[in-house]
């Protein structure tokens, strides 16, 4: 059975076209959130099992990724998320294949009769959302597409919850969630594994290469130095945080991390309080 995402309103005209514009500060914004994203310890079982599910079925992926040009793993992504990887759903929204969808977009694929092939109804559901034409693929790229892709109603609605299609069962997301579209629930919580959590592991397995991820957990850590702690707390200081840049995740970057991303860095003692 699938589990079909609620979206916002007025997301997606029609359900379709992005509203949110890709800046370089939201470029920044992901590969923050990327650097300090660490999987939770009750969900890393299941997330576990989804990567090897979804590498299981990556020639299928990768058919799509010949013919359309979109990576393999932003599909395995949408259907994972759209339609729980149930081939015999659209990927549209994971309504079934054997009519055209329902739910928004509805009336889909337009041509052809159903059942349609899993095949068929990617193509048309990647088409419409011109994901073939997209040409930055790079980590952040591949985030604001894939957040786009259920709409950004967090972002623009609710923006103290990050969007559980990307973060859910990662520490950058607790609850809060639109339980049907248009219908927000403050308490509700993702029983999905967000897209973004879903290529941090199949990243650490080594099945993809994305963000620079070189190990387990969260790539930017308390006490960690470097070019990447540079790079984050320069992003914390467009959000007025005026950190020194000095490459050195210590306690006050840390704690910028907190007040803008809800979470001190991992270990940090701070975050067992």
């Amino acid at each position: 059975m699938s589990k079909h995402n609620d979206r916002a309103p007025t997301d997606h005209p029609h359900g379709l076209g992005l509203t949110t514009l890709f800046t370089a500060a939201l470029r920044a914004e992901y590969e923050a959130l990327w650097r300090t994203c660490a999987i939770s310890d009750q969900h890393r079982d299941a997330v576990d099992a989804l990567a090897v599910a979804v590498e299981r079925s990556l020639a299928r992926y990768a058919a799509v990724e010949a013919a359309l040009g979109v990576p393999w793993f932003v599909v395995a992504a949408i259907h994972h998320l759209e339609a729980s990887g149930d081939f015999t759903r659209h990927l549209h929204n994971g309504d079934s294949l054997t009519t055209r969808t329902v739910h928004v977009p509805s009336g889909r694929p337009p041509t052809g009769s159903p059942p349609f092939t899993w095949e068929a109804s990617a193509a048309d559901a990647l088409r419409i959302r011109a994901l073939p034409t997209w040409t930055d693929w790079s980590l952040a790229g591949v985030l604001y597409q894939l957040e786009g892709y259920n709409g950004f109603g967090y972002r623009n609605h609710h923006p103290e919850v990050r969007t559980p299609y990307l973060w859910s069962f990662s520490t950058h997301y607790t609850r809060g969630k639109y339980i049907a579209d248009g219908q927000w629930s403050s308490s509700a919580v993702s029983e999905q594994c967000g897209a973004a959590v879903l290529l941090r592991r199949l990243a650490e397995r080594g099945t993809i290469a994305l963000g620079g991820l070189a190990s387990v957990g969260p790539l930017l850590r308390f006490g960690t130095a470097g070019d990447a702690a540079s790079e984050l707390q320069e992003f914390l200081n467009t959000l007025g945080f005026a950190l020194r840049v000095d490459g050195q995740a210590g306690p006050r970057t840390s704690a910028a991390v907190q007040a803008a991303l809800g979470h001190y860095l991992v270990g940090d003692l701070r975050a067992d309080d």
